[in-house]
């Protein structure tokens, strides 16, 4: 967007331009809705959005040990702790010794720990929100199916989030708004996981659920299901 190389140095008083605009895949009263495919945690509060985090969701492909991905469903949060023992589950202990490391049962708090200073337990089994000692796999498929958060939205998620709270882990790589003036939008990110099949298929089937199929230009459309930008264009008919 910037016509920047990867490598470029910034410099003090640079400008830059910048779009994170963002299709909310559900609105709660109260809240976490995680989407896997565009790798975000949305935090609501009497209902309204209160905050957004990027994430690490689990890993997209098979390894030797298993299949990682982040199920998806309703759940509620059970437990909240602060400086938490992790309890290695048995299959990552076996991907342990396959991987010829150390195999521990537990680790306690510290730096070392890999759920961070803060951990969040859901009611879906084994998946947890919680901070990391990896933060550059934020934004990334990397997780054993834990939803990872960068420590310092962490201790904020934290201080926010209440027991019972409920949330849900959706996967919609395709979303649709229609503002109230009639403007479109579409995001298109990537189906990681391959669970959508023909992402056109699921644009047109989105279109007419809105009743926008008469609202927008198809030649724009072909081109952010080309793109899979992961950001909310416009796609409004001039």
């Amino acid at each position: 967007m910037n016509g920047l190389k990867i490598d470029a140095p910034l410099l003090a008083g640079q400008r830059l331009r910048y779009n994170n605009r963002r299709i909310v895949p559900k609105a709660l009263a109260n809240g976490i809705v995680v989407n896997i495919p565009e790798k975000s945690l949305y935090l609501f509060k009497r209902g309204r959005l209160a905050a957004t985090y990027p994430v690490a969701v689990g890993m997209a492909r098979r390894t030797e040990s298993g299949v990682w991905r982040t199920p998806t469903g309703r759940f509620r949060v059970v437990a909240k702790q602060e400086n938490p023992t992790w309890t290695v589950p048995l299959s990552i202990r076996k991907e342990m010794k396959a991987q010829g490391d150390e195999v521990v049962a537990s680790v306690p708090p510290g730096p070392r720990n890999p759920l961070g200073r803060h951990a969040i337990k859901t009611s879906l089994a084994g998946i947890m929100i919680h901070g990391t000692t990896k933060p550059t796999s934020i934004n990334s498929y990397s997780s054993h199916g834990c939803i990872r958060v960068l420590p310092e939205h962490m201790d904020d998620l934290f201080r926010s989030v209440t027991i019972a709270m409920p949330g849900e882990i959706v996967y919609q790589p395709v979303k649709v708004a229609v503002t109230g003036e009639g403007r479109v939008f579409l995001e298109v990110n990537q189906d990681v996981y391959g669970q959508v099949g023909d992402v056109g298929s699921e644009v047109k089937r989105l279109l007419r659920r809105h009743n926008a199929e008469d609202l927008v230009s198809w030649a724009r459309v072909a081109q952010v299901v080309r793109a899979r930008k992961g950001i909310a264009e416009e796609i409004t008919l001039q």
